[in-house]
């Protein structure tokens, strides 16, 4: 199998890379793609060495699986081509996720939306995606009727620019706009913005949120007003969660439910201190739930604490993991 990563000398990508190694993906031939000033640097990936090549020279490679980490502009100009050229694209960047035509997967969520014949397919903003392995079975059982969501991003999920922003303010604590990813100080400091600002006040972010989960859920229904928040923390993004449910529920069952989803954790014993932190899933593949408690000020109101490897799970691990669903459905092959 021949496998193209578009954005390979990225953050996302250089996880990317690292999973298909962690998990012994089966490609043969591996065509790391940058931007041209990256063209030519080497790459080391399984005990070989490989060096970083232009998009035109990967697609003319004819991969069968280009996975795309290189932002939405990148992904609107040549996921096509590679899609014409035989690929299947399994795109990162917000590019396709509120394109109807195109599905937008969480693994183990709505995995059936592989096998529909598409070529190209989004894979959900990082906060939407942690926020759907808990969601998705409690839907399924309780009916969603509202979602009121406050985000805690790490500044990891911005890129580079803003890495090297935290560090430099780290140890200098001077703030230098010329080369700042964000407004203001990131480092000691939350930034209630996350994203481009639309004409009503929300971020793209908030709308991702709002409208991604709708579609993933498939229940336009659903009520969904979201707050996120850019934070100084590295491992990951946490969300608090407002749950209000058609139906009626037992908070034990709750818990029960959460606790057999597979690649979910549920930590919540508030008498040992014992909740989801970022530190907990910092290069981990699992999403981690706690504070679960009833809201008394309405019916049927679950609040609950979610927390995830924005980088890992929330980016390249669901990347990968549809990668191993579209070769279990016989949509990618292993065999020459």
């Amino acid at each position: 199998m021949k496998v193209a990563v578009i954005g390979a000398t990225g953050l996302v990508g250089t996880v990317i890379l690292q999973l298909l190694e962690e998990r012994d993906f089966p490609l043969t031939d591996l065509y790391p793609v940058g931007s041209s000033r990256s063209v030519g640097k080497p790459i080391a990936f399984a005990g070989k060495t490989y060096h970083v090549m232009s998009v035109q020279d990967a697609i003319d490679n004819k991969p069968d699986l280009a996975i795309f980490s290189a932002g939405g502009d990148t992904s609107l100009e040549y996921a096509p081509a590679f899609a014409k050229a035989g690929s299947i694209v399994i795109d990162n960047s917000s590019a396709w996720r509120s394109d109807s035509t195109k599905p937008l997967v969480v693994a183990g969520v709505n995995d059936d939306h592989i096998e529909n014949g598409h070529q190209i397919i989004a894979n959900p903003n990082c906060s939407t995606m942690q926020l759907m392995v808990p969601l998705a079975p409690l839907h399924r059982k309780y009916g969603i009727k509202r979602l009121v969501i406050s985000t805690y991003q790490s500044f990891t999920g911005t890129g580079k620019q803003a890495v090297d922003q935290y560090e430099s303010e780290k140890i200098t604590d001077v703030y230098d706009k010329d080369t700042a990813a964000y407004p203001h100080k990131i480092f000691a400091n939350c930034i209630p913005h996350c994203g481009g600002f639309d004409d009503d006040g929300y971020t793209t972010e908030e709308r991702k949120l709002e409208n991604e989960t709708i579609k993933i859920l498939r229940d336009d229904n659903i009520k969904v007003t979201a707050t996120a928040v850019r934070v100084p923390v590295f491992g990951g993004h946490s969300e608090s969660v407002n749950i209000e449910f058609e139906k009626p529920f037992d908070l034990d069952e709750v818990k029960t439910l959460l606790d057999e989803t597979p690649e979910l954790i549920l930590k919540d014993d508030p008498s040992t201190f014992d909740y989801p932190m970022p530190l907990d899933a910092y290069q981990t593949d699992e999403v981690y739930v706690g504070r679960l408690r009833r809201d008394t000020t309405i019916s049927n109101g679950l609040n609950l604490w979610v927390v995830a490897d924005n980088l890992r799970k929330g980016a390249a691990t669901n990347t990968i993991q549809i990668a191993e669903n579209l070769i279990k459905s016989g949509r990618l092959s292993t065999e020459a």
